[in-house]
C-alpha cells in the first residue's frame, strides 16, 4: 500500500510523459507516509497498550485489548497520538522517497540495461 500510494500520487501530479521532480517526489512521499499510518496508528496503538500493560492485564491478548479500549475510552482512543505521528510522517517520509529516487536513477545511470 506504501509504494502504491506514493505511485498513485505521482502519477496525479507528473502529467504522461512528464519528468519526476523533487517537489513531486517529496509531496507524493509525504502523502504516502501520511496514509500509510493512517491505516497503521490503530494496531500501533493496540500493540503499545498491549505491551506497556502489566503482566496478566490482558488474558486474551489483543482482542481483550482492542474491546476494553472501546469500552472504556471509545473509537477516538485507537488514533491516540495521531498528531505527533503525522507531523513526522509527512517530512519522514518525503525524505525516505528522495532517497529511493535517487537511488534508483543512480542505478539506472549505473547498469541502464538490467
Amino acid at each position: 500500500m506504501y509504494f502504491m500510494t506514493y505511485e498513485t500520487i505521482q502519477r496525479w501530479i507528473v502529467p504522461d510523459g512528464g519528468k519526476l521532480g523533487l517537489l513531486s517526489t517529496i509531496l507524493a512521499g509525504g502523502f504516502a507516509g501520511v496514509a500509510n499510518w493512517i491505516i497503521g496508528i490503530p494496531p500501533d496503538v493496540l500493540k503499545s497498550r498491549l505491551q506497556a500493560a502489566p503482566e496478566g492485564t490482558y488474558k486474551k491478548g489483543i482482542r481483550e485489548v482492542f474491546a476494553r479500549l472501546l469500552k472504556e475510552e471509545g473509537p477516538r482512543a485507537l488514533y491516540k497520538g495521531c498528531t505527533p505521528v503525522m507531523l513526522r510522517a509527512f517530512p519522514a517520509n518525503a525524505a525516505c522517497f528522495l532517497g529511493f529516487e535517487a537511488a534508483m536513477n543512480f542505478l539506472n545511470w549505473v547498469a541502464p540495461s538490467l
